[in-house]
């Protein structure tokens, strides 16, 4: 850390891995595991799939599952 940041106000964000040894060289940047501002992503996709799980009769075609995911991206609740 000291070749990076000389003057000693560098952070360091670890991905919760056990650095003891050199936790003396530098201060920890506090970031949560999962963050849900990370994962939205993640809900999307699973809102979506419910959603399509959900329909009846399905999307039989390529030109149908895209007419149904853009509904489906439209009924979505913003955040």
């Amino acid at each position: 850390m000291s070749i990076v940041h000389s003057d000693g106000l560098g952070q360091f964000q670890q991905d919760n891995a056990t650095l003891q040894e050199h936790s003396s060289d530098f201060r920890h940047f506090h970031w949560p595991p999962k963050s849900p501002e990370m994962d939205i992503i993640e809900d999307i996709r699973d809102a979506l799939l419910h959603a399509l799980e959900n329909r009846s009769p399905p999307p039989r075609t390529p030109m149908d599952l895209w007419t149904v995911l853009k509904d489906e991206w439209c009924e979505l609740p913003s955040r």
